[in-house]
């Protein structure tokens, strides 16, 4: 593909070179350069791509993006801009043939309730007959392919070469979580999205390396609803008034609130043998009853956000609601029928942010005894230790401390950190280092209206020990312990 070609939608200065010449392959890491390539130079946290330039032009690069002015032999072409991560996203986008605008595209951030919301979205339209790609925390789905994930948001090249694959299969949609790693990265420059959904904000991934504030975390969240046509925001949410400020989009709204475009009255928890869920009627723009087996208030936020978006595909009330019943996501809220008499669930929750939001859920449904195992990740912060076991003593009946990923640390040692939290509240507990004896010992001790939470391992299917990833499924641990395994 010509030079040219790949720059046609960008801001660029041609400081050496012939924008005429063909690119071979696009390249941002300097390990695969090939003879012919266009490698672009990304200032990263830890490396920066400009200091690769004499490598790469000895292996081949014959086109290097640059942010500063660089010395290199006659025959290679450098291209300044002002900012190589955007370039990389407009790069990508022409190298793969703008798959985007072959594909109605749904971009999801928020604090919570990205990764359900997408799952959601996939059923209600595949249920529908549209065929739909997604992109997230969990994994990439492309047709019959499912690649896990390293990042909830991929490069802007990744994205772009999914997409790609998406349209090359079939798909007519794609939904995808969008962070604001992601956003600030501009991994997500390139295309416009279709819609662009706002579902909530709270003080979350402020620290070095991610952000600064409060303040820039909302705006880098914020930058969706400048990338995107239809803008969908949750009107409850105390920062709307923040989050909307400057937005490009259509604007509408979600919530409980009588100013939302589409609202939730007259929720209802629903309880049966052995699983939970909720009810409610929707009003506003549609107006039908709803209910989902997924407990909690936030499960109505989700599923409205579903629905805002699902109406713009013309989907009948008929398979939303359909759809609404069976949605499942791997780890989030995750029901596994083991007795009539109690409920176990398998979460994500992995801090005390999360852990609180869940048992304040769950307490809601009035079980005989709330009982949460949790272990947490070494060489992680201690701080998170601590909070979980707090949050833990006081809110549920009984904990089961376990182990997690220990990575390079001993479990027991993570356990003691743990049992520091809990030591500031009333709270009943048990320690069991194997996380399979400790889900035998909850399976085995459950009483008749229990709710037992294994938190922390979600979707993972893998225990971190010592730098090796091992095999470690809850689900198949549970069969395992019914089957006396």
């Amino acid at each position: 593909m010509k030079l040219s070609s790949l720059l046609e939608r960008l801001e660029y200065t041609c400081i050496q070179g012939s924008t005429d010449q063909e690119v071979t392959a696009v390249v941002y890491d300097s390990r695969k350069v090939e003879d012919g390539s266009l490698f672009i130079c990304i200032r990263g946290a830890v490396a920066d791509g400009h200091k690769f330039i004499p490598d790469v032009v000895a292996k081949g690069a014959k086109t290097l993006i640059v942010e500063e002015e660089v010395t290199v032999p006659e025959d290679v072409a450098v291209i300044l801009v002002k900012d190589t991560r955007y370039a990389m996203a407009f790069i990508s986008a022409a190298w793969f043939g703008y798959p985007a605008e072959s594909l109605k595209t749904i971009g999801i951030t928020g604090t919570k309730g990205k990764t359900t919301t997408t799952y959601m979205v996939k059923s209600i339209l595949e249920n529908a007959g549209y065929k739909v790609g997604l992109i997230g925390t969990i994994e990439a789905i492309i047709g019959d392919k499912v690649i896990p994930a390293a990042n909830t948001t991929p490069e802007s090249f990744v994205i772009q070469q999914y997409f790609r694959e998406m349209v090359d299969a079939g798909c007519d949609s794609v939904v995808m979580e969008v962070s604001s790693q992601g956003l600030m990265l501009h991994r997500t420059q390139g295309f416009v999205f279709d819609y662009g959904i706002f579902t909530n904000i709270e003080p979350d991934h402020i620290g070095p390396n991610e952000h600064r504030d409060f303040g820039h975390y909302l705006s880098c969240k914020a930058m969706l609803l400048r990338q995107c046509r239809v803008g969908i925001v949750n009107r409850d949410d105390e920062h709307f008034d923040r989050i909307v400020e400057g937005h490009t989009c259509t604007l509408e709204t979600y919530g409980f609130s009588a100013e939302a475009d589409l609202r939730a009255e007259d929720a209802q928890l629903v309880g049966g043998k052995g699983y939970l869920g909720i009810s409610y009627h929707l009003k506003g723009l549609l107006d039908f009853p709803v209910e989902i087996d997924i407990p909690g208030k936030f499960s109505i936020y989700n599923s409205l956000t579903a629905i805002a978006i699902c109406r713009h595909f013309k989907v009948s009330e008929e398979n939303i609601i359909k759809a609404l019943k069976v949605a499942k996501v791997k780890g989030r809220i995750e029901m596994v029928k083991v007795s009539d008499d109690f409920t176990l669930m398998i979460d994500y929750a992995h801090n005390a942010m999360a852990l609180e939001s869940l048992l304040t859920t769950l307490k809601e449904y009035n079980p005989h005894r709330l009982v949460c195992l949790f272990g947490c990740g070494g060489n992680r912060s201690k701080l998170r230790r601590y909070e979980m076991g707090e949050v833990s003593g006081r809110l549920a009946d009984l904990t089961i401390i376990t182990s997690d990923n220990p990575r390079y640390e001993e479990p027991q040692a993570i356990i003691d950190d743990i049992k520091a939290g809990m030591a500031r509240t009333d709270g009943k507990f048990v320690e069991i280092p194997d996380r399979k004896e400790a889900i035998a010992y909850a399976i085995h001790h459950g009483e008749p209206g229990d709710i037992i939470i294994l938190a922390g391992k979600g979707h993972e299917d893998y225990q971190e020990i010592e730098g090796r990833k091992y095999p470690m499924d809850e689900r198949v641990l549970i069969a395992d312990i019914l089957a006396g395994r």
